[in-house]
């Protein structure tokens, strides 16, 4: 068992206390890993609370800067970090809110030559990107990896997720099979989205990396859970694994390739509009 300092003790009292979480819980914690693609709407909650947690390393993707109008959502970024790169804006925020995280950045966007040697070390994914290519090349990394990984997307008032854990529940290939026609879903930039609906669901993808890393509860493995922050009606879709999957029936892909047409993820609402 994890020797645990006097202030790691008072830093994570209100884990320790918790009957489900306890020492041997936040001892996972803190020796687990987390890769994070994505420093803007998802995995900016995801990564201040995954920080906060403990979760020992974490590394973070990202190619970008920070722009003016990523604040309204990326709640870790500033106005003071307008021009600077996201990964390194975020690194910041993480280590001011818990100097004992190791965290690892990669300002670099992923595609199917890098995102296996990058995955590698981690022993849980967050897809927090806004683009189908991103969201199903990180789905065929992790099944052809075996890393466990939360989907996560959002647009407008809209959120949805699921969590894959490889070979054994449903991927998101199993739902969705392959990106949609160009045109036929509008990007976050020209339908918008609400800043706080990021917030909503990042800290869901951030409970459920917890909760695989710690054994607790029931991930959302074979299950879409859609919301509409509209009317707050959450919808809960049991899913089953795809026998006919190209990604993970049989023997799979053995693979990757790179795909086109990144425009922003969203199933249909709890309403049937999108």
């Amino acid at each position: 068992m994890r020797e645990f300092t006097d202030q790691e003790l008072e830093r994570y009292s209100r884990h320790i206390i918790l009957e489900d979480i306890g020492i041997e819980g936040q001892a996972k914690i803190l020796e687990s890993s987390v890769l994070i693609i994505g420093a803007g709407g998802l995995g900016a909650p995801v990564a201040y609370y995954l920080a906060a947690a403990g979760v020992g390393v974490i590394g973070i993707v990202d190619g970008d800067a920070v722009d003016l109008s990523n604040l309204q959502r990326q709640i870790i970024h500033a106005t003071e970090d307008v021009g600077a790169p996201k990964v390194e804006s975020a690194k910041r925020k993480m280590r001011a809110i818990n100097p004992g995280v190791t965290v690892n950045t990669y300002r670099t966007m992923l595609d199917s030559s890098n995102i296996l040697e990058i995955i590698a070390p981690y022993d849980f994914v967050i897809d927090g990107t806004d683009n189908f290519a991103a969201k199903f090349l990180i789905n065929d990394a992790c099944v052809l990896a075996g890393k466990p990984y939360s989907h996560g997307g959002i647009l407008r008032f809209n959120g949805q997720t699921m969590t894959v854990r490889p070979r054994e529940t449903a991927c998101y290939a199993c739902v969705f099979n392959a990106p949609p026609p160009a045109g036929v879903v509008p990007t976050c930039s020209s339908a918008g989205v609400l800043g706080a609906v990021a917030g909503m669901l990042g800290t869901i993808q951030a409970t459920e990396a917890l909760k695989v890393i710690t054994g607790v509860g029931e991930p959302l493995y074979n299950a879409l859970l859609n919301f509409d922050a509209r009317s707050m009606q959450f919808r809960k879709t049991r899913l089953k694994p795809n026998p006919r999957c190209r990604v993970c029936a049989g023997t799979g892909i053995r693979k990757l390739e790179d795909y086109e047409q990144p425009v922003c993820d969203i199933k249909n609402s709890a309403d049937g509009r999108r």
